[in-house]
């Protein structure tokens, strides 16, 4: 699948991919790639921004499309969805993986949530393919005891971001899933609300540009 991203900074060292979140596109990262003196590649996730649009649309999926793209190691940091497909990735390409940013992301339940209602086409275009929304939403909503169990299978140092109680994020998932991550810690950006990066962009770039160090 063809993937759009936009490079900037050095053109050496280890880059650092940002994975943005449904309904969204690599633009919403330019502020905090332009804080960072590294190499970044800001991904549009199929589906979105200027990527191709896929028959059928899953997390792992996303995570197939990004990880073509990854030539070595990578940094990697998903918001929301993207942090989802980050964790993915890291779990499934251990040693590729250096380090992990996952900002305020939705962890599968521990227990089934009602079903949505299918979406409906929109009667106007949306900037993204309205068809991703209901397998992704499912999938973020439908448990998974797998996911939880490979969380240990995580070998990048991690940085779980909270965005306080405004998020619908809840603190106690991200402290669980804190503590099955070997090397993980977790900072929260308090009154940032789910898109932290956005709200307090110099929070944010000061506590994940620090983690993340030079390339």
């Amino acid at each position: 699948m063809t993937l759009a991203f936009r490079e900037t900074g050095p053109r050496t060292g280890v880059p650092v991919v940002l994975l943005h979140a449904l309904g969204s596109k690599s633009g919403t990262w330019d502020d905090f790639a332009s804080r960072l003196d590294r190499r970044v590649l800001a991904v549009d996730l199929p589906g979105h921004g200027d990527s191709a649009h896929a028959e059928k649309y899953s997390l792992e999926t996303m995570a197939d499309a990004v990880a073509e793209l990854l030539d070595d190691q990578v940094d990697l940091v998903g918001h929301s969805m993207g942090g989802r497909v980050a964790v993915l990735l890291a779990q499934c390409l251990p040693g590729r993986v250096r380090r992990l940013v996952v900002e305020d992301t939705p962890l599968p339940p521990l227990a089934s949530s009602e079903p949505l209602s299918p979406t409906r086409e929109p009667s106007e275009p949306l900037p993204f393919d309205w068809r991703l929304i209901d397998p992704i939403m499912t999938e973020l909503r439908t448990p998974d005891p797998g996911w939880w169990r490979r969380l240990s299978a995580i070998t990048a140092r991690t940085l779980l971001v909270s965005g306080g109680p405004s998020s619908h994020v809840t603190l106690e998932s991200l402290e669980r899933m804190r503590g099955l991550i070997p090397d993980c810690r977790l900072v929260t950006v308090e009154g940032a609300g789910h898109r932290v990066h956005s709200v307090r962009p110099e929070e944010f770039a000061a506590v994940v540009g620090e983690f993340l160090g030079p390339g």
